[in-house]
């Protein structure tokens, strides 16, 4: 299928959408109060070394400590290309890191909810064809290009040309290129790294030394390719940069940068918003009229598969297989989409037949092969349960444009009208034991005032009756829903 990258910029926020067949498959934001920080590489100083965890915390500038786990710790000598001899042994992390040390490090996953970013000493520096590790002495083809005789051709240019003990992962957009474009993409990471390291030794900790690009051009980098049929950008300015970086790094691709100038928004015009909003919602309706129901939790992601309206029109177990099937398939693109990360339970509609099973989950594994995140997924159970998990390497997009609601502070409930009532009833039975003279007056919200002004009249009296004592009830829109004051006077 041909893709478009759609392109919305203002002053304060870049979106990118990728069109895949004229449907919405990857969205990225990019907000100017809340810059991403993954793939950007800091001077760190650390705050404390943690022995029992493996781990430290360091102060990268950022407003949260950055993550730093033995696993990912390299000495400075190393990175700086200084000879280090090693014995061997698995080393303790004390003996690697210590509170107050300088640290070079790139953050590997932006910040995720309260947690701060995960950063790692070994460093990778993404190129239009090539990603270089100078710390690593790996080289590595992309799986995605399948011709044995072209991966050993790309091998064979990166090994003559890399610098010595330096490593190199071949990029998908490297297929059929030139030694000139592959050596040109060398000499130019090599030049960023040069520049990074000379940085390290003069800025003073905590300090950036280098920042991946913005949103637009990152995705004209990673995703330019023969399949792309056209870039839209709705913004005159950033139309007149992307050409220009176009024309001067990937000329071929010149012809298909369009500026859009239509009055209608361009997220509209293409249906990307009413997409958005569809990612936000927790139901998930299918073509055949059933329908996803997507539960996110601070611990895992629940997916449940219902038949909703599809009552088909063969057996019933061909209902439940079909709905199934598309549901597999819908699942996957839902996760792209919003970034969804972690552990996932997937509830699928029970199936009598093994047979039936092993195609649903077939199906889900088919469909996870095109994501580009790491994914493991167990056999789906006779309950119709299965398990997996996906790599999360950002935040997803439920948490990225929404806050908790103030109300159920993220649970999606809260009391009911009658359960406020007859809490404020019971409120008003210990004050009358404490007090037992003069009248109460309740402050409730409108929503609670009004259904007991409707419901619960009877009961009112019947409390009056039982304490003695005048009670009335008073509507305030300043209190929460769940909250109630009382006044005694």
């Amino acid at each position: 299928m041909t893709k478009e990258i759609i392109i919305n910029h203002t002053s304060h926020e870049t979106r990118v959408a990728v069109m895949d067949g004229g449907v919405l498959s990857e969205l990225y934001h990019e907000r100017e109060k809340s810059m991403r920080v993954v793939d950007n590489i800091y001077k760190g100083k650390v705050l404390n070394v943690l022995p029992g965890m493996d781990s430290a915390f360091v102060d990268i500038g950022t407003d949260q400590a950055a993550f730093l786990h033995i696993d990912d710790i390299l000495p400075e000598d190393e990175i700086l290309g200084k000879p280090v001899k090693k014995n061997g042994d698995k080393q303790q992390i004390a003996q690697l890191i210590k509170e107050g040390q300088d640290v070079l490090v790139q953050v590997s996953k932006g910040p995720i909810g309260t947690k701060g970013a995960r950063i790692t000493s070994h460093v990778s520096i993404p190129g239009r064809n090539l990603v270089y590790l100078p710390t690593s002495q790996t080289l590595g083809v992309s799986r995605q290009i399948s011709q044995e005789k072209e991966r050993e051709r790309l091998r064979d240019v990166v090994e003559r040309l890399r610098p010595e003990n330096s490593g190199f992962i071949i990029r998908t957009v490297a297929e059929g290129h030139t030694e000139e474009d592959l050596h040109s993409d060398i000499n130019y990471l090599v030049s960023i790294w040069g520049d990074i390291l000379e940085k390290y030794k003069t800025l003073p900790a905590p300090s950036l030394l280098h920042s991946d690009l913005n949103v637009i051009f990152r995705t004209i980098r990673d995703l330019f390719s023969a399949d792309i049929r056209k870039l839209v950008v709705d913004d005159k300015k950033q139309y007149q940069k992307v050409r220009q970086f176009v024309r001067s790094y990937l000329p071929r691709y010149s012809s298909i940068i369009e500026n859009y100038v239509k009055p209608e928004p361009v997220f509209d015009h293409f249906g990307i918003e009413n997409e958005i909003d569809r990612a936000l919602g927790n139901k998930v309706w299918l073509r055949s009229g059933g329908h996803l129901v997507i539960d996110q939790t601070e611990a895992l992601t629940a997916v449940d598969v219902n038949t909703g309206r599809f009552v088909g029109k063969e057996s019933h177990e061909k209902t439940i297989l079909r709905t199934n099937i598309e549901a597999a398939e819908e699942i996957v693109y839902q996760l792209q989409l919003r970034n969804i990360g972690g552990i996932i339970i997937i509830d699928f509609i029970d199936m009598e037949t093994q047979q039936h099973r092993q195609m649903v989950y077939q199906t889900l594994k088919d469909r996870l092969r095109t994501d580009k995140a790491r994914s493991k997924i167990l056999q789906i159970s006779e309950m119709g349960l299965v398990e997996m998990t996906r790599k999360r390497d950002r935040e997803n997009l439920n948490r990225y444009l929404r806050d908790h609601c103030p109300y159920c502070e993220g649970s999606g409930q809260i009391k009911s009208s009658s359960t406020v009532s007859y809490e404020a009833f019971r409120e008003v039975r210990r004050s009358c034991r404490r007090n037992t003279k003069g009248s109460i007056a309740v402050y409730l919200h409108s929503d609670v005032y009004r259904y007991i002004q409707h419901e619960e009249q009877e009961a009112v009296q019947s409390l009056e009756e039982e304490m003695g004592r005048s009670i009335s009830f008073k509507s305030s829109d300043d209190l929460h829903h769940e909250q109630f004051e009382l006044y005694e006077y």
